[in-house]
């Protein structure tokens, strides 16, 4: 691997690749330098991505903001009704609505930033069926533990590499 590093100023560095040594991916994006409209693999799964109108796209397909959230949402309902499942709870049904905003650091009170504009995600959670309040305490605290959740607010290490292959 012929490899050469690569250093903008104001960015990461990374490292440029002659040829792909990399571990086979598992979600593909490809788009072009015309539009937003970007296509995605994720295994057998085939979809897309865009951005709003105002933002320059077409909104022909949700945005990256949309999809992180619609992650943190599905797995937020799945580790919920999976919990109630093995516990043979009676959950009949989890709604999971959430919003994404930019807010000023200074503006929120729990976060360590205190300087410029901070990501916020709003998540609010339905719980249906005779629950009792204790199983609805349980529910909501591993709703607050699911795996989505937990990387998004721990350390998240994403290593960025370009790549040029030879044709």
């Amino acid at each position: 691997m012929n490899a050469a590093t690569v250093e903008i100023p104001g960015t990461t560095t990374f490292t440029t690749t002659q040829t792909a040594n990399l571990p086979e991916p598992h979600v593909v994006v490809r788009g072009t330098g015309h539009n937003f409209l970007q296509k995605i693999s994720a295994g057998d799964h085939e979809f897309q991505a865009d951005e709003p109108i105002n933002f320059g796209g077409n909104n022909t397909a949700p945005d990256p903001h949309d999809y992180l959230m619609a992650s943190l949402g599905a797995c937020t309902s799945m580790m919920v009704g999976l919990e109630a499942r093995k516990k043979n709870w009676p959950l009949d049904n989890i709604v999971v609505s959430l919003r994404h905003s930019r807010i000023r650091a200074r503006d929120c009170d729990e976060c360590l930033t205190e300087d410029g504009m901070i990501d916020r995600i709003d998540v609010a959670i339905e719980l249906t069926g005779p629950l009792t309040p204790e199983q609805r305490t349980e529910l909501m605290k591993i709703a607050n533990n699911c795996p989505i959740h937990r990387a998004l607010t721990h350390e998240i290490n994403v290593r960025l590499r370009a790549v040029s292959r030879d044709f």
